[in-house]
């Protein structure tokens, strides 16, 4: 069970990090905002690196992360613009929606194939992120998923996360042929260079943000270059729908840091959803 721990620290780590981002100055870049995400997160895999063991690099390693990087690019974009845009606990549990693709992705990608009682866990994880989607049943049961393609946020952050299907399967190929550690500093390093070039070219006058602001913004990498690591040591130690399920648990987190820390409102059925997730993240650890 030792990637059920794995997967929830990652979860953690991947909600606080949101948290930090919502918190920071709106005076931020976006562009220096995403930046800061892996900038500063990656010297924390680095070090890690420094102290392991340089795995030997199997061939489609770099292959494979080409592909990941630019679809990575384009989830990150929309993702920032999305929690910048509308409430933290509401747009953050849709990401949730990731293992569902999963199902579909990872079978035809790696042919991994979740167990009947897996698959009703990962549906359950959905259903409470639908649950925390709903505002109101004025406009009928199903206004949370029409309201997806309503609100450009929702629809963003849909987006993204079908993306992340995508880049999750990829990422336990990537971990597979080489190390955890080193996996996850590859990724940081390129989406580190990645998003300094489109700041650079960008928002060149607001480079200055990354010394100015840094305080706002490290923790933001500290904590996402935490989530990678424990993201790839849980991803070979089970499915990639199994480990995504758990680590969308992070939409419980960001119910939370949205209630106490930016005092948002409708807790009532966000929490029914958290509740309807816990249930669902318990089933899948069962099967």
């Amino acid at each position: 069970m030792l990637w059920v721990i794995y997967s929830l620290l990652s979860a953690f780590t991947f909600s606080t990090a949101d948290a930090f981002t919502k918190k920071a100055s709106d005076g931020i870049d976006r562009n220096i905002l995403t930046l800061s995400r892996f900038l500063y997160g990656a010297p924390i895999a680095l070090l890690m690196l420094f102290f392991a063991q340089i795995p030997r690099i199997d061939a489609g390693f770099w292959s494979v992360m080409a592909v990941i990087i630019p679809l990575e690019i384009l989830a990150w974009i929309l993702y920032i613009k999305a929690i910048r845009e509308s409430q933290l606990s509401l747009v953050a549990p849709i990401i949730s929606f990731t293992p569902v693709f999963l199902v579909a992705t990872s079978f035809l990608i790696i042919g991994e194939l979740p167990s009947l009682s897996g698959l009703a866990g990962i549906l359950l994880v959905a259903s409470g992120a639908y649950i925390l989607n709903f505002k109101t049943l004025r406009h009928g049961i199903f206004d949370p998923i029409t309201s997806i393609f309503r609100e450009k946020s929702s629809l963003y952050m849909l987006i993204v996360a079908f993306l992340f299907s995508i880049t999750s399967t990829l990422s336990k190929i990537t971990v597979q042929k080489s190390s955890a550690v080193f996996s996850s500093s590859a990724y940081l390093l390129a989406m580190s260079m990645s998003f300094f070039a489109i700041s650079f070219f960008k928002s060149r006058s607001k480079m200055p943000q990354l010394k100015t602001h840094a305080g706002e913004l490290a923790p933001i990498g500290l904590f996402y270059g935490s989530m990678a690591i424990f993201h790839n040591m849980a991803i070979t130690l089970t499915l990639v729908p199994y480990m995504m399920s758990i680590k969308r648990t992070s939409s419980i987190f960001s119910v939370f840091y949205g209630h106490f820390w930016f005092k948002e409102h409708n807790m009532k059925n966000r929490m029914a959803g958290a509740l309807v997730m816990l249930i669902g993240a318990i089933l899948i650890i069962l099967s």
